[in-house]
C-alpha cells in the first residue's frame, strides 16, 4: 500500500478543515477565519453508554431486541463481536435498526477464541460480571494496547467477593481469564462512583441467588438499572444511599430500545456555540438522563445561554433538544457530586475554560487519569501548547482565562475526547492547527469532522 497522503478537503469560504489521512494516522488542520460563525441543526450520535447496554442486554434476553439510533462507533462494534463469539445473533450494526436475538440469561456460549474489546473500556469491565458467572465455561479477554493499560482491578476485586475466578496480569490488567461459575450476592461498597463497576456487579448478579448491592459514595449514571428493569429484571434504587439492587436469579425479555442522541458527544458543540461568537446551534434528540447532565449545570455556572427544548421520554429515557447561543463566560468550580455526572466532558470544559473570565478550578476528577489517556495530564499539555494557562493538580486542571489561543501542532494521544475537544479549541485559535491522530474521534463520533464542516460559517 503507497504511504502518500490521501487529502480529503471541504474548503469553506474562509475558514478551513482539512482532514491529511496516511496509512496509519489523520491529521485534521483547522484554520479559522476571523469571522468564523457556527450556525445550523445538529443530529448527534446515539448514546455510547445506551448502545453497548442494549446490545449486551440483547445477548443475554429471550426472544429479539430491536435498537433504534445504535452508535455506530467503534466500541459497540467491539461489543457486538464478543457477543456474536459467544453465540448472540446480532444482525449488521446500522443507525436504523439492529436486531439482536439472545441466547438466555447464562447460557452465553464458550468462545473458540479471545475476546477483543478493542479500546472499549465499557466492552470488558461490564463483560466481566457476565462471563465470571457462566457456571463451566472460560473465557479470555484483552484489548488494544490502551485498554491493557487500564486497572481492571476496580472490577476483579468484588466479583472475586461474590466467589469469581480471574486471573490478570501483575495490577490486574488485561489479558484476562475467567472461569465461570455459579456466583453470590454481595453488598458491594464501591470507593468511587463508577457507572462501569457498578453494572459490572449487577450484571454479575443476575444469576447469584438473592439480592447484590452496590452502594456508590456519589451517584452515576444509571443506565444500567433502567434498562435491567425494562428488560424485566428485578432491580430497585434509593436514590438517597446511592444504592442500586439487583434480585438474582433474573430472566430477561427482548425489548425494543431507542437510542437517544449521546449528551458526552453534544457537549462538543454546546461548548463549540458558546465560545465562537456570533453562534447558535440546536443539538436535536439529546438523552438527558440526569445522572448524565453535569455538564449542562458546569455551563449553567459558567453563564452559557443553552436552553433545553421539547423535553420528552423515548423508552424510559429523558430527551430533549438543546440550543445554544454564544455568551461570555466566567470561571467556576466543578467538583465534588457534580464530577461522575460530567466525567467524559470535563476535557472539552477546559476548552471552555480557557475563554471564561478569570480562574476555572476543577478538582475530584483523578479518575480522568486512568482513561483511554491521561486526560489530565494530556489537556494541560496540549492546551499549554496553543498558549493557555493550566496547571495539572493531583485530582484536576486550574485554568486561567482569557489567554488568547494560537494554533499549533497537537496530539490526541489516540483519545477521542481529546481530538474532538482540541478541534473545538482550534475554532476560537489565530492561526492554523494540526491535531494528530484525530481519526481517535471515530471511537465514538464518525462523523465529527463532517459535521464541523457543516456549520462553520465564515
Amino acid at each position: 500500500m503507497s504511504n502518500a497522503p490521501l487529502c480529503q478537503s471541504i474548503p469553506m469560504p474562509s475558514t478551513t478543515i482539512t482532514l491529511n489521512s496516511t496509512e496509519n494516522h489523520d491529521s485534521l488542520t483547522i484554520a479559522p477565519a476571523t469571522d468564523l460563525a457556527l450556525r445550523g441543526q445538529i443530529q448527534v450520535p446515539g448514546d455510547k453508554s445506551i448502545s453497548h447496554r442494549a446490545l449486551m442486554l440483547g445477548a443475554l434476553a429471550q426472544g429479539e431486541t430491536r435498537i433504534q439510533g445504535l452508535l455506530l462507533g467503534e466500541d459497540p462494534r467491539s461489543t457486538a463481536a464478543c457477543f456474536r463469539a459467544m453465540g448472540a445473533e446480532i444482525s449488521e450494526l446500522n443507525t436504523e435498526l439492529v436486531t439482536v436475538r439472545g441466547v438466555g440469561v447464562g447460557q452465553l456460549q464458550e468462545p473458540v477464541a479471545v475476546l477483543d474489546s478493542g479500546n472499549s473500556g465499557t466492552t470488558m469491565r461490564l463483560m466481566l460480571g457476565l462471563l465470571a458467572s457462566q457456571p463451566n465455561r472460560f473465557f479470555t479477554v484483552t484489548g488494544d494496547a490502551s485498554l491493557r493499560s487500564r486497572p481492571m482491578k476496580r472490577v476483579i476485586q468484588p466479583l472475586q467477593q461474590m466467589g469469581a475466578e480471574i486471573w490478570s496480569r501483575s495490577g490486574g490488567y488485561a489479558p484476562l481469564a475467567v472461569q465461570g461459575k455459579l456466583l453470590k450476592p454481595i453488598h458491594f461498597q464501591s470507593p468511587i462512583a463508577s457507572a462501569q463497576v457498578k453494572s459490572c456487579i449487577l450484571l454479575a448478579g443476575l444469576l447469584a441467588e438473592g439480592q447484590t448491592t452496590v452502594t456508590e459514595p456519589a451517584l452515576s449514571r444509571d443506565h444500567s438499572e433502567r434498562m435491567l428493569r425494562a428488560f424485566g429484571a428485578k432491580v430497585t434504587v434509593d436514590p438517597e444511599t446511592c444504592s442500586a439492587t439487583v434480585t438474582g436469579p433474573s430472566q430477561l425479555t427482548g425489548q425494543t430500545v431507542i437510542v437517544p442522541g449521546d449528551i458526552s458527544s453534544a457537549a462538543f458543540w454546546l461548548v463549540a456555540g458558546a465560545i465562537v461568537p456570533d453562534s447558535e446551534l440546536l443539538i436535536e434528540n439529546v438523552g438527558v438522563n440526569p445522572t448524565r447532565t453535569g455538564i449542562l449545570e458546569a455551563l449553567a455556572l459558567m453563564g452559557a445561554n443553552v436552553q433545553q427544548e421539547n423535553q420528552r421520554l423515548v423508552a424510559g429515557e429523558p430527551v430533549a433538544d438543546l440550543r445554544v447561543r454564544s455568551s461570555a463566560l466566567k470561571s467556576c468550580t466543578i467538583a465534588g457530586d457534580l464530577i461522575p455526572r460530567l466525567i467524559d466532558e470535563i476535557p472539552i470544559l477546559a476548552v471552555a475554560a480557557t475563554l471564561a473570565e478569570g480562574t476555572t478550578v476543577i478538582r475530584d476528577a483523578a479518575e480522568l487519569r486512568v482513561k483511554e489517556s491521561d486526560r489530565l495530564a494530556v489537556m494541560a499539555t496540549q492546551l499549554n501548547r496553543m498558549g493557555a494557562k493550566v496547571t495539572e493538580l493531583p485530582d484536576g486542571l486550574e485554568i486561567v482565562g482569557g489567554m488568547p489561543l494560537t494554533g499549533t501542532e497537537v496530539d490526541s494521544y489516540t483519545d477521542h475526547r481529546i481530538a474532538m475537544s482540541l478541534a473545538i479549541a482550534a475554532l476560537v485559535a489565530s492561526g492554523q492547527t494540526v491535531i494528530h491522530r484525530a481519526e481517535a474521534a471515530a471511537i465514538s463520533y464518525p462523523d465529527f469532522t463532517p459535521t464541523l464542516q457543516q456549520v462553520c460559517v465564515g
